[in-house]
């Protein structure tokens, strides 16, 4: 028995040592396809100081309670517990082996008996997780639908018979040892060292050679597995995670959000004034990502957090970032024969390679190059386009991926390829983009339009808001307010910008507006796919920016929209324009802890407040509507199940804005019913999109008798002036 446990223990080794290296090289090749981006390793010390943290730390998966700890056991047992396989193949050959310098330390054996035992138990936990939430089940609810489920039961079925090994021989070695009362070194499996207590002396001995046998055989069986299928996300990524974590976008370790990155081709960016004649825009194949767009998708573990938390997935639409990186990955790895080999097409369709290096690739390969990264099932496209333009970038994806992945970056890339390459794209999108060329606005209304407001609030106030430079010089001012396309056109919006100009006003705070040399950031237009209108937009609204506060004592600008505020503060770095730039909820706080805006007049009633996305996860900006609403007398806060962090998007963002919504249940109408649940009187938010959008949920709902005719949704400046603002004086009637 010891001879044909030692052969099939070498045998099983070197099959899977050689097939996982293998196929660690071919990954390594198939991540290679991508475009360059030298963009991802500066600060390297900073870098492996992330991923020590969000591994350890499991920042990510912490998140999710008694999953994050039962898989923080598991990874750690995965990666501390591989020298009990070399006591294992020591044990083949001599059962009473023990380890150099540590077999037999107490400490080692303590470390053994608690992380074999918890990680038992945790993969034990994640089964049931996995078997509660099962597709067949949950339908579509289920954050696994979708995932490949053989490969993910295979994996944690390996892990579970591995820990089961590793405590079994744990109580083999002490009955082999005679170990007769409770010692501290067998901590958890003294149960299994009594059990096994009594037995023959050669009967003990064949177990431990039957056991780790069957330990190493489950551990290189699964090295052969995943050395046989290279695409295994839920495998490789306990290699890739690493590497994919230190490479991500942020230096500093943050998540790939706010910004979005410049528009590059062949790893350096496209000059829009003068892009080389072999410049490729956007995505449309598959090796246009960057090498870090494919060790993403290679990278994907098919966990299905970011499914769980997508507003299009929960909404019944066809997009699913788990799904869509999914079909990323095995679309790269089923073509990459074919791009290994050379081939390739320029931008008119022609093949780069010739008939000579084509000659051995799988004809299954040559299929998967013609495949059109971007078309209907009909079309055999890889990802469809209601897939593609379903997103919002509302950045729940991002947040909610413990390994990193980009999913927004990737998403626009391809709308910028069909947006400006193939003029393809929700035609009602076009409207917009037409109307933000012509009028710098997606309304299309006549640039005087933008001072309308001032002219109303001086009517129903008698405050002036200057326009900087015209009414006011830039070294007068402290702020320079950026009212924005919506909160200068919009009705709903309007009444936040002029809530929060009186605000200003009521302060102290000098302030100042550009009137009608301003223009839309350019927001919608740029994660609509359309990089060539935001660079026009932006560089324009630059040189305006920096004209204006060229004189003033720091650059300073407010935003009331977090669109405004995201685009300005972090994309337009990118186009010269640096500015100090905060978001209206932070100045009221601010203003408010310093005494100059004291809210005294109660505004009676419950309330429940909507974060916006790119106010919350896109910048972290969470606190200060709260703190605002704490201070308002006579409010009562109470969260919706889905908010800060895990916050439901309100289905604006993304130039959704600006396109129908024909699929499945709109978006901010899921978000009013959750609203709704908890029967508030007011709805608040602090951004003008979703004011919009809020609203109009709110209205159908009103007509439809399932929400309160008196509940409205307001903006979280409304609310504070309205606690501001001196009450009217009610005249007591003359005493006759």
């Amino acid at each position: 028995m010891q001879l044909a446990a030692i052969v099939l223990s070498l045998i099983t080794t070197v099959i899977g040592i050689a097939l996982a290296t293998r196929a660690g090289m071919y990954i390594y090749k198939v991540v290679k396809t991508g475009q360059p981006d030298d963009t991802r390793t500066g600060q390297p010390v900073q870098r492996a100081k992330t991923v020590g943290v969000e591994f350890l730390g499991h920042t990510r998966m912490n998140r999710w309670g008694v999953v994050g700890v039962a898989h923080w056991f598991v990874a750690v047992g995965f990666l501390t517990l591989g020298l009990t396989i070399v006591n294992a193949f020591g044990q083949l050959f001599d059962v009473n082996f023990e380890l150099p310098v540590i077999g037999g330390w107490l400490p080692y054996e303590l470390f053994v008996e608690f992380i074999g035992t918890f990680t038992t138990l945790g993969i034990l936990v994640l089964m049931v997780i996995r078997l509660l939430s099962l597709p067949s089940r949950a339908g579509r609810k289920s954050r696994f639908a979708g995932s490949i489920a053989w490969q993910a039961f295979f994996v944690e079925y390996v892990i579970l018979g591995i820990g089961l090994c590793i405590m079994t021989l744990r109580g083999l070695e002490g009955a082999l040892t005679h170990v007769g009362s409770y010692e501290a070194r067998y901590l958890f499996s003294y149960p299994l060292v009594a059990a096994f207590h009594g037995l023959a002396h050669s009967t003990v001995v064949n177990l431990i050679y039957i056991v780790a046998t069957a330990k190493i055989c489950i551990s290189f069986g699964w090295a052969t597995t995943i050395g046989l299928n290279p695409s295994m996300g839920v495998a490789w990524h306990r290699f890739l995670a690493f590497f994919n974590i230190f490479f991500k976008r942020e230096e500093d370790g943050d998540v790939a959000l706010g910004a979005l990155r410049p528009m590059t081709s062949g790893g350096a960016p496209i000059d829009f004034e003068d892009p080389a004649e072999d410049a490729v825009f956007g995505v449309s194949q598959v090796e246009h990502f960057s090498w870090k767009g494919i060790l993403d998708f290679s990278t994907c573990t098919e966990c299905g957090r970011c499914q769980s938390q997508c507003p299009a997935w929960n909404t019944g639409k066809p997009l699913s970032p788990k799904l869509l990186i999914m079909s990323l990955r095995e679309h790269a790895y089923a073509k990459a024969p074919y791009l290994l080999a050379g081939g390739g097409k320029d931008a008119e369709g022609n093949e780069k390679a010739s008939a000579e290096q084509l000659a051995g690739v799988p004809a299954a390969a040559l299929a998967e190059a013609e495949r059109p990264l971007i078309g209907t099932a009909e079309e055999n496209g890889v990802i469809d386009p209601d897939v593609l333009w379903s997103c919002t970038t509302c950045g729940a994806c991002v947040e909610q991926c413990p390994v990193d992945i980009e999913h927004i970056d990737h998403i626009v890339d391809m709308r910028r390829y069909q947006v400006m390459i193939e003029s393809s794209f929700p035609t009602e999108a076009g409207t917009m983009l037409k109307n933000l060329e012509n009028k710098g606005n997606p309304w299309g209304m006549a640039t005087k339009a933008r001072l309308d407001w001032v002219k109303e609030l001086k009517k129903e106030t008698g405050i002036e808001v200057p326009v900087i430079g015209q009414d006011i010089e830039p070294a007068e001012v402290e702020y320079l307010y950026w009212v924005g396309c919506a909160g200068a056109l919009e009705d709903r919006a309007k009444k936040t910008t002029k809530a929060f100009a009186e605000l200003l006003h009521t302060a102290g705070v000098r302030f100042a507006i550009l009137g009608k040399e301003e223009s839309c950031t350019g927001d919608s237009a740029r994660r609509l796919g359309n990089e060539f209108l935001f660079q026009m937009l932006g560089a324009q609204n630059v040189e305006t920016l920096n004209a204006a506060l060229e004189d003033a004592p720091k650059k300073r600008i407010v935003a009331t929209c977090p669109h405004c505020f995201n685009t300005i503060a972090n994309e337009y770095p990118q186009l010269g324009g640096h500015f100090e730039v905060i978001h209206h909820t932070q100045l009221l706080q601010h203003l408010i802890d310093e005494g100059k805006l004291v809210p005294v007049n109660p505004v009676e009633g419950l309330i429940t407040y909507h974060d916006p996305c790119y106010l919350g996860r896109h910048n972290k900006v969470y606190s200060p509507p709260r703190e605002i609403m704490d201070k308002v007398p006579g409010l009562r806060q109470q969260e919706m199940h889905r908010h800060k962090e895990r916050g439901f998007c309100c289905g604006a963002g993304g130039a959704r804005m600006w396109m129908e919504e024909r699929i499945g249940k709109r978006i901010n109408t899921e978000r009013v019913d959750e609203a709704l649940s908890l029967n508030p009187d007011i709805v608040s938010t602090a951004c003008p999109f979703c004011l919009v959008m809020l609203s109009d949920s709110v209205n159908g709902k009103k007509n439809e008798g399932a929400a309160k005719e008196h509940l409205k949704v307001v903006d979280v400046a409304q609310l504070l002036l309205d606690s501001v603002k001196a009450a009217p004086v009610v005249e007591e009637p003359a005493q006759v």
